[in-house]
């Protein structure tokens, strides 16, 4: 039987990068215990030893590490849908537990996924996270903290409407924004990674897939190519969303329905404006160049595959469009 590099307890493995992560271990050597809803399916999760558990009580983690002792902790947990109740919830609180049962247990090594976007928190999800970030950072672990740009899926939302020959939306000129999109495997394996190379400990880590950097204008220009067909495209004044964001906002004071779909909006608002890029502090902008590329998975070749309905939309909670 081939030896266990470490014994990793894995957070948050059902969704589609917590997937990607427990392949990226099992490969490397790891054992995996994953602590999952009751119910899940363990097909979803081969090869892990599934726990069954609500992580976000204050006492599942710690009883998990008591029957299952584990070396490391690798966490893909995230808000459902960055609600301020749930982000507060879940990025912060929750792993707040973790990471105490961690301590008591000694467990040597913790990592985090998190968001590049917390670099300018706006967002009560983003502070959540800074919360925990914070946390972890002053904790005598050997921690490693991974803030990925865009994800392929969450550039993937208007194919659908492409295909329908709707138009691509764009906010402003189309060139608000940029990133440099990672595929779920392969920000599995830099996640793995984290537990090997010394490098990363200790490291607060952001972490594109390959470049160059994309606009959403570049977006519609590869759907054109993969299509052959011309793409219409719309541009939406960020106006309009401020527009929205303040009527909401002003409604949300007598309705938590619609205090929800406020900050909702305000997330959209967020993603219309800010690029998932490294910010560069000297130059006060979004740094293209500096921001580290890992990786061979292509978005094109994604794009493609989704056209020919060899994947299927999997955003969930995450979808805007």
């Amino acid at each position: 039987m081939k030896d266990l590099k470490f014994r990793v307890l894995l957070l948050g493995g059902t969704g589609t990068i917590g997937r990607a992560t427990a392949a990226a271990l099992l490969a490397e050597g790891h054992g995996v215990w994953a602590l999952v809803r009751p119910g899940t399916d363990p097909a979803k999760l081969p090869g892990c030893t599934l726990i069954e558990g609500d992580v976000s009580h204050p006492d599942t983690v710690a009883r998990v590490l008591k029957d299952h002792p584990c070396a490391a902790i690798v966490s893909c947990l995230a808000s459902r849908t960055g609600l301020p109740a749930d982000a507060w919830a879940i990025d912060d609180r929750a792993h707040a537990h973790a990471l105490e049962a961690a301590m008591e247990a000694r467990v040597r090594k913790f990592v985090l996924l998190s968001a590049i976007c917390v670099q300018k928190p706006y967002l009560e999800f983003q502070k959540a996270k800074l919360a925990f970030e914070a946390q972890l950072r002053g904790s005598p672990l050997e921690w490693s903290i991974v803030r990925p740009t865009a994800f392929f899926k969450s550039l993937s939302g208007q194919i659908p409407r492409v295909q329908k020959g709707k138009p691509f939306l764009v906010f402003g000129d189309g060139r608000i924004t940029a990133c440099k999109p990672i595929s779920d495997a392969d920000l599995g394996r830099f996640l793995t990674s984290c537990l090997s190379d010394p490098d990363k400990v200790r490291k607060v880590l952001p972490i594109g897939g390959p470049g160059p950097a994309i606009t959403p204008l570049d977006q519609a220009a590869m759907l054109e190519r993969l299509t052959g067909q011309p793409v219409k495209i719309r541009h939406v004044t960020p106006k309009l969303m401020d527009a929205i964001v303040g009527v909401l906002s002003v409604l949300g004071k007598f309705s938590p329905k619609l205090a929800g779909k406020a900050e909702l909006a305000r997330i959209g608002r967020y993603y219309a404006s800010e690029s998932m890029l490294l910010w560069n502090p000297a130059k006060g902008c979004y740094d293209a160049d500096a921001t580290p590329e890992f990786g061979a998975d292509r978005f094109e070749d994604y794009v493609a595959a989704m056209l020919r309905g060899e994947i299927a939309d999997d955003r969930g909670d995450h979808a805007i469009f």
